[in-house]
């Protein structure tokens, strides 16, 4: 045999690549158009359809919206939040990049063929990226509702190749951006399980079976009804009370007077009065979240009635940090935050309007109303130094930005204190926003922060707000800020 004669098969170009791939695409289209699903002709067509603009997908998120769980609301708001990332990018990018026709319907048979057939290009599968953002958004944040979901996508996205108006490769692509989409969104916006809680130290606290000793005080205004009636059927032997915002206080003090463990079901400012009880007569506290923040609640792990219940009847708790604050006669503690400045205003203004237009758009009103006002900045001395301060915030414990959501806490007894400050200039609005925008860096020139165990500020002027768990006071001169370690038991589902 000649040495000239080259024996070696040629690697086929990237354009022989594509072309096997497609027919191996068509091919599969055939098979699956000749394939005979039982049932399927009644069903997937007319899946396929409900899915048309999201319809199927807003219906399902309203649906475990409606199931009023924390979690089954957050599962069903990531989930839109992916869809609507996916059909962004679909409708922009996607279709606009590869413009492959849709496959010939000859195949399929004429009862599978939808009705009216779509008129955008093939590749990729708008309807697969939607159904698989919003199953992955859910089970990013509730798997066991990821599990009810995932079906109901796998059979719309393979609905689309059922019904012959989209190749294999089509729906796998769409199926792809539409998981990598839900996963972007968790990056802006982390799940609650993606933070994981520091290590706590663990309490001794009484297993009550059946709630037996277990008093619990309910803010009615808290909107807390449908909470009461789930406990009460989840501890039967516990005492349930519901009364007036003005009566709290004196509830919570009769309450703890006869229980072997206090709760409380209501808002951080309710939760924070049952701490403060609750350290007055050494009793653990069981906390239910009622209001529309429940900051506290969230940060310790408690997601709902349910959860709470489990760990009165087992005996599970832990101990957490309390904030305490003193201003001449005036004493009171903080389970989220403190702070001065501009921020007491916009609490007021929240409170004022949330009977009128709800919790979420009276804070909004308030933060506008803030940051448009012509005032002058707070002035006190800090560090043995006068200042101008636009908002003195004081966190108890260090609060850990991920992403573009607010701050959380993964620990809840670390024994410090978070404080940052936005230090004052002509107009708050730039300063405040610049300090926001920052997040946890440390230094800036609009804010610095620093955590200690103890803060002390002079020269406050009489009637200087101060707002502690979403309450308002007013104090003057010398205030004084400090941890109290380990102070307060509180019942929680252990690991």
């Amino acid at each position: 045999m000649s040495p000239d004669v080259d024996l070696t098969v040629p690697k086929p170009g990237r354009h022989a690549l594509r072309d096997r791939l497609l027919a191996l695409d068509g091919r599969l289209f055939e098979r699956a158009a000749e394939w005979h699903w039982p049932g399927a002709e009644r069903v997937l067509p007319r899946l396929s359809r409900s899915a048309n603009h999201g319809v199927l997908w807003f219906a399902t998120a309203a649906a475990m919206s409606a199931s009023r769980t924390p979690r089954a609301r957050r599962a069903a708001s990531r989930a839109i939040a992916s869809l609507s990332l996916a059909s962004l990018t679909i409708n922009t990018l996607g279709k606009r990049s590869v413009r492959r026709a849709r496959p010939v319907l000859d195949p399929v048979p004429l009862v599978r063929q939808l009705k009216r057939q779509p008129v955008t290009t093939s590749f990729p599968s708008g309807h697969a990226a939607s159904a698989a953002a919003f199953a992955t958004g859910v089970a990013l944040e509730s798997p066991a509702w990821g599990a009810v979901v995932a079906p109901v996508a796998f059979s719309v996205a393979m609905s689309r190749v059922y019904t012959g108006v989209h190749f294999p490769s089509d729906v796998l692509a769409g199926a792809a951006l539409g998981a990598g989409a839900a996963f972007a969104v968790r990056a802006l916006l982390p799940a609650r399980t993606q933070v994981v809680p520091a290590e706590r130290s663990r309490a001794a606290a009484p297993a009550l079976p059946g709630g037996e000793g277990l008093v619990v005080v309910a803010n009615r205004a808290s909107g807390t009804c449908e909470r009461v009636r789930v406990l009460r059927r989840a501890l039967p032997g516990a005492e349930l009370l519901e009364c007036e915002p003005q009566d709290t206080e004196a509830e919570l003090e009769k309450a703890a007077a006869r229980a072997r463990a206090l709760g409380v079901c209501g808002g951080d400012g309710t939760v924070n009065a049952a701490a403060a009880v609750a350290l007055r007569h050494g009793l653990p506290l069981a906390v239910l979240p009622g209001g529309t923040l429940n900051h506290f609640a969230h940060d310790l792990g408690v997601e709902d009635e349910r959860t709470t219940a489990g760990a009165v009847q087992r005996g599970e708790a832990v101990r957490v940090d309390v904030g305490r604050f003193t201003a001449g006669d005036l004493e009171g503690v903080f389970l989220n935050t403190l702070s001065l400045g501009v921020y007491p205003e916009l609490v007021r203004i929240r409170e004022r309007w949330s009977p009128r237009i709800g919790g979420w758009p009276a804070g909004v009103l308030g933060a506008l109303r803030v940051l448009r006002a012509d005032r002058h900045p707070l002035e006190a001395e800090l560090g043995g130094r006068r200042r101008p301060l636009w908002l003195l915030f004081v966190g108890n414990g260090i609060y850990h930005r991920m992403g573009l959501a607010p701050g959380r806490r993964t620990g809840l007894a670390d024994g410090l204190l978070d404080v940052r400050v936005v230090h004052g200039s002509r107009r708050p609005a730039l300063r405040l926003l610049a300090a926001a925008a920052a997040g946890p860096l440390t230094r800036s020139p609009a804010h610095a922060a620093v955590q200690v165990k103890r803060l002390r500020l002079t020269g406050l002027a009489p009637g200087t707000p101060l707002a502690y768990d979403g309450e308002v006071t007013e104090v003057r001169g010398e205030v004084l800020v400090e941890k109290l370690p380990g102070a307060l038991t509180v019942y929680r589902p252990l690991p």
